[in-house]
């Protein structure tokens, strides 16, 4: 079958286009035809198929001297299906397409849930000769259908009774095949939208009515005219609501002592029943390092493919043969299920030994079955790895129990995906930036990350010494080298579970804060790519450059008296070698902060090891990692430390010019272009709905990019983006955004209320425009007001806390706000182990609060 394509798109000298044939799988390769142009703006290529194929996607690229520049937007790709029995060639004209506004309209999170629309084949046609129409309408709702009328009887006379009906053969796309017999030489129509009632008023399409001129044809041509986007102003834009919270912080009665995918059902079931549209859940995967509760940190996965034991529901799986046994596990699950919080060590160490047992009684058969199977082959590629490490961590097990386990969780959490698209909820799952240094993916493909960096965030509200995560940070010029692909496999499985995600962090992908790794702290780090600064460069602000000074610590007397005081002496004399300066500097075994923490190894909570580590971050410039002797960065926050209080007022005027420069304006367009080269290619690997946490030092260009490819940001009225006011306008949010009032690492709306009281009564005052003192503690009654006005902001999404859901009512929320607490940023070693205090079943007989979050979400326009 012979396939002629044409599409309008002007170039310039030097640039070629392309048309990409897709493969039915994501194994094989894209096949690349290089198109011909007599103008530079008329291309065409002939493709020849096999005459058996039934459809064939594609999609246009630009490559400029050589090189690829640009290609459309590749989340909806071109389709043409191959259902003319008597077709001999089809000759398409097709239009460039970029990712386009709404582009969450295209999102499995909408198609696949809460706009539900079973994308179908067309049904073949028997014309001798063919005019096809297709058209993308991505603003029709659940249960409504396009169809076409306009001009002539072939139309139907602009009747909508007799409009012809359309077929979605691809998410948000239309097609219709006529009978160009009957069409005549010219076409006059619009679109309509009908619902599934048969005489309710159709919907029209804004704009005047379409034309399109029918050549000569012969027999057997099929041609195929791709139409601008159907436009409906009438439909407005899609608002949802949700709750966010961690799948182990669930209760049931049945959970045994940890939330699981069992759980996370029940919660669908309450989110459906209160007319919310999402769920937003912390990351799932495998975080076992220990078996300790220092485990407990969800953003420290070991693989980022296998999904967390902790999460398997034992009620779904067979029962025990033994009853004694079966007695036992029923004695401790009730136990742990009473519990408060959660016992990570004695839980995970519960259901390891429970899916141990079950493993001996029902392995063979389970693993014999088709489905295990399928499983197997599609995934051991990252699953025999993982079950290894698993091993030779533990020093003791089998590989087929891991795999076994994996199988199951696997299984349960696509069923609980499927449950959540069959009620119209979306799971929105989290992608960590970081993994764990010492985990399957570091040890599988080493070369993606350094090792000899630690990532983490600058000094910030949440912490004042910055935060070191630990993770190794990416070597993005090996990743770049194959398109990201670690990254585009991490999405596409992510995408067997969730139909929206959290970009955790996405100023990474702009630039990470690398911290070196003999730092404990996150103040020597550095941002990772940035443009480090010369000698020649900082002399030229008017800082005369002193190396020794500037880029060791300073350390002088008076910088001891005011750090140590009495201790001063004892300081000198263990920790301190005099210079030939009059100032100190470390002793070659206390040099840096990981030293100094080995020797306070057995003395952790020692305020002299924090004043130590202060010591020893005191310094104006940080070497750049790359080039350490040509180029350096001012240190972040150096004007709260005491280098910068050494410098005389003209130094100080001179370093602040510089800082401002360097953080706020020098790397804005060098950022862009890196974020540019990544996040594109992951944002274009799967349907899900794409959301970003973009919180901390915001460079300029983060937002450049979040709009350009169409990224739902993170609104908290509370840290605005705008450094000119205290509290965000929620009236002024972003239609494509998510809005909220915490997340895991902030207080509560009831802890926040109640932290300041001064920053407190402002909002009450400004924000909630009420008079007099505002109260202490929180009441519902306000409560309900603050969520209330979140539910109405323009934002696409408002998805609260389950805490601050449960703040409007003071019959149910937790008597004590601080034991609503998730995380705490500040402390590397928080143990994660909030739970829910009442049980999901409890929650959704409770009528009174259940109707007033579905009247507040009903009333707000969010369903």
């Amino acid at each position: 079958m012979k396939i002629l394509l044409n599409i309008d798109y002007q170039t310039i000298f030097g640039e070629q286009m392309f048309v990409n044939l897709l493969p039915n799988d994501h194994t094989a390769k894209t096949k690349t035809i290089a198109m011909e142009s007599d103008d530079q703006q008329h291309w065409r290529a002939q493709v020849n198929i096999p005459a058996t194929t039934k459809q064939v996607d594609y999609y246009y690229s630009v490559e400029r001297s050589g090189r690829p520049y640009r290609h459309e937007w590749l989340v909806t790709p071109h389709r043409l299906e191959m259902n003319a029995e008597r077709a001999k060639q089809f000759k398409a004209y097709d239009h460039w397409i970029d990712s386009p506004e709404e582009s969450y309209l295209y999102s499995s999170a909408l198609t696949d849930c809460v706009a539900h629309r079973e994308a179908k084949p067309t049904r073949p046609t028997e014309f001798q000769r063919t005019v096809r129409l297709k058209v993308r309408a991505p603003q029709l709702r659940k249960g409504e259908r396009l169809a076409l009328t306009g001009a002539g009887n072939a139309l139907g006379d602009w009747n909508p009774l007799k409009a012809i009906e359309m077929n979605e053969h691809l998410h948000n796309e239309w097609v219709c095949s006529l009978d160009a017999s009957l069409t005549g030489s010219a076409m006059e129509f619009k679109f309509v939208v009908l619902d599934s009632e048969n005489d309710v008023t159709p919907l029209w399409e804004d704009g005047a009515n379409r034309t399109v001129v029918v050549p000569t044809m012969n027999d057997g041509d099929v041609i195929v005219y791709e139409l601008q986007e159907a436009r409906f102003s009438a439909i407005h834009p899609w608002k949802g609501a949700g709750t966010v919270v961690p799948i182990f912080s669930l209760r049931s009665h049945h959970s045994f002592g940890v939330g699981d995918f069992g759980d996370l059902r029940l919660m669908i079931d309450w989110a459906a029943q209160t007319r919310q549209s999402a769920i937003q859940v912390l990351p799932i995967n495998d975080t076992t390092m220990t078996h300790t509760w220092e485990d407990s940190y969800p953003y420290n996965a070991i693989s980022i493919y296998a999904l967390h034991p902790q999460y398997a529901d034992l009620s779904q799986l067979p029962p025990l043969a033994d009853e004694e046994r079966r007695r036992h596990y029923e004695a401790l699950r009730q136990e742990l299920n009473a519990l408060p919080q959660i016992d990570y060590e004695r839980v995970n160490e519960a259901k390891r030994a429970y899916l141990e047992e079950l493993f001996a009684q029902e392995g063979k058969r389970t693993m014999a079955k088709v489905a295990y199977k399928r499983f197997f082959e599609e995934n051991k590629w990252w699953l025999e790895p993982y079950a290894n490490y698993c091993v030779e961590r533990d020093n003791s097990g089998t590989m087929k129990f891991w795999w076994y386990v994996q199988f199951i969780l696997d299984l349960q959490m696509k069923e609980t995906h499927d449950y959540a698209r069959k009620k119209g909820v979306i799971l929105k799952g989290d992608i960590p930036i970081g993994v764990n240094r010492e985990g399957v993916d570091v040890l599988m493909e080493p070369r993606y990350f350094n090792l000899n960096g630690q990532a983490g965030a600058p000094p910030d509200a949440f912490s004042t010494n910055g935060q070191n995560w630990g993770f190794p940070t990416y070597n993005w010029d090996e990743m770049l080298k194959d398109g990201c692909q670690w990254w585009v496999r991490r999405f596409r499985k992510m995408a067997d579970y969730f139909d929206a995600y959290r970009i955790d962090h996405v100023l990474g992908f702009f630039r990470i804060w690398e911290i070196p790794i003999h730092s404990v702290h996150g103040l020597l780090g550095q941002f990772s790519p940035s443009l480090g600064m010369t000698r020649e460069e900082i002399e030229a602000y008017g800082l005369k450059w002193n190396e020794r000074l500037f880029t060791e610590p300073y350390i002088a007397d008076w910088t001891l008296d005011r750090i140590f005081g009495n201790e001063k002496e004892t300081v000198k004399a263990k920790f301190l070698d005099q210079r030939d300066d009059g100032l100190y500097q470390m002793k070659p075994e206390y040099d840096t902060q990981r030293k100094v923490e080995q020797a306070f190894a057995d003395y952790p909570q020692s305020t002299l090891k924090e004043k130590l580590y202060s010591l020893i971050s005191d310094v104006l410039f940080v070497r750049d990692r790359k080039e350490p002797d040509r180029l350096f960065h001012p240190r972040i926050a150096v004007q709260l430390d005491l280098i910068y209080e050494a410098l005389d007022d003209g130094q100080r005027y001179a370093f602040n010019r510089l800082y401002n420069d360097y953080y706020y304006r020098r790397n804005n367009h060098f950022w862009y272009h890196e974020a540019m080269k990544k996040l594109p290619r992951l944002t274009e690997a799967t349907r899900m709905l794409v959301c970003a946490e973009d919180l901390g030092m915001v460079p300029e260009c983060v937002a450049w990019v979040i709009d350009e490819l169409r990224i739902l940001s993170l609104e908290i009225q509370s840290m605005p983006k705008d450094p000119n006011v205290r509290f965000g306008h929620l009236s002024r949010n972003p239609y494509r955004s998510v809005c909220t009032i915490s997340t895991h690492d902030m207080p509560t709306l009831r802890q926040w209320w109640d932290e300041d009281k001064e920053r407190t009564q402002d909002y009450y005052s400004s924000m909630l425009y009420r008079s007099g003192e505002a109260p202490h503690p929180l009441p519902g009654w306000l409560a309900k007001e603050i969520v209330s006005r979140h539910l109405t902001s323009p934002s696409m999404l408002c998805l609260l806390s389950l805490q601050d859901w449960l703040s409007i009512d003071e019959s149910l929320r937790l008597p004590d706000p601080n034991g609503e607490r998730i995380n705490i940023p500040a402390n590397p070693r928080h143990y994660w182990r909030w739970r829910m205090h009442l049980c999901i079943e409890d929650l959704m007989t409770d009528k009174d609060f259940s109707d007033t979050v579905k009247e507040l979400i009903v009333s707000s326009g969010r369903i």
